[in-house]
């Protein structure tokens, strides 16, 4: 793994490299996600100097220091072993740099089979059967192989399974952005949650006139809820599976994680619950992001309550 403090103090350079169809590309996604910047095989090695001295990208400081990720193959144009060697060797002379390379590595009789069954020609053997072609690569990047400082054979590993020998190498701290949600059945589910509870079976503060207006942010309402017999049970159970599941996720590569709790409206039951869980969360070493969909929903009560009253006056014989 490269070292998370020269990583701190230095531009990580990681060079991304291997055979045709050992999972070059799903190496690179998984880089992407956990945080780095990537270049795929289309830029050619002169350019590497300007990719360099370029300014950061939109969204990120100068001084942003993102590690980055370049990948290479028999498909890149002027692609020779000695050069990308010579390039490299280059690299580690300059001050502020930390350069190494990864190379995807695969048996011949997989990557027969897996361009067989994805009818992709491969790029050494456009009228030739694929097994020339993986000979004449494993040829080329035979020099790399040898050079490497990470060599990770795939023959064994699904796309899955790839992306979390990647993200155990070299993504030293990914963790999905996870996000608790309260909303109203009444106005709807939202599309997004991964997970979902319902917590209409805690009794509802909507009833006492004296909570009504308040919300699950307010004090009274929490005591009102937290009262309940039923809620440190739930509550606990869910704080226990959501503390089982969510490093489940980040181990699988998700960017984002959505935990939905609901209610009638939105605005009692499921905020007080979800600004619980995101308490517990917290003192477990979670960094929860909390949203209320539906907590300035009071004058659209109001406003449905209104509606209600007249269409059940509607026909009425008066």
């Amino acid at each position: 793994m490269i070292d998370a403090a020269r990583r701190d103090a230095t531009k990580s350079i990681l060079i991304v490299t291997g055979l045709s169809g050992a999972g070059k590309s799903t190496s690179l996604k998984s880089l992407d996600d956990a945080g780095w910047e990537t270049v795929d095989n289309h830029l050619p090695l002169i350019l590497l100097d300007r990719l360099l001295a370029a300014p950061a990208p939109e969204g990120h400081a100068e001084s942003d220091e993102r590690p980055l990720a370049i990948g290479i193959d028999s498909r890149t144009r002027g692609f020779a072993a000695d050069t990308i060697l010579s390039v490299i060797t280059s690299l580690r002379k300059r001050p502020g740099y930390h350069v190494e390379m990864l190379f995807l590595d695969c048996s011949d009789s997989v990557l027969e089979r897996r361009f067989a069954e994805t009818r992709r020609r491969h790029p050494l053997a456009l009228d030739r059967p694929a097994a020339d072609g993986i000979a004449r690569e494993r040829e080329l990047l035979e020099p790399l192989r040898r050079a490497a400082e990470h060599v990770i054979d795939s023959s064994e590993l699904a796309s899955n399974g790839l992306q979390q020998a990647i993200r155990q190498r070299f993504a030293d701290s990914f963790e999905s952005t996870l996000t608790l949600l309260s909303f109203g059945f009444s106005r709807g589910v939202p599309r997004n949650a991964d997970l979902m509870f319902d917590m209409r079976f805690l009794r509802n503060p909507y009833w006492d006139e004296s909570l009504r207006d308040m919300t699950g942010l307010d004090e009274p309402v929490r005591a009102y809820v937290m009262d309940d017999a039923l809620f440190e049970k739930a509550v606990g159970q869910i704080e226990e599976l959501l503390k089982t599941v969510l490093p489940r996720y980040s181990e699988d590569g998700k960017a984002y994680v959505t935990v939905a709790f609901g209610c009638t409206g939105g605005r009692h039951r499921s905020v007080c619950v979800t600004e619980e869980i995101a308490r517990r969360l917290r003192l477990a070493g979670f960094s929860p992001t909390v949203a209320h969909r539906n907590l300035e929903s009071a004058q659209l009560d109001a406003y449905e309550n209104r509606r209600r009253g007249e269409q059940g006056n509607e026909g009425r014989v008066v």
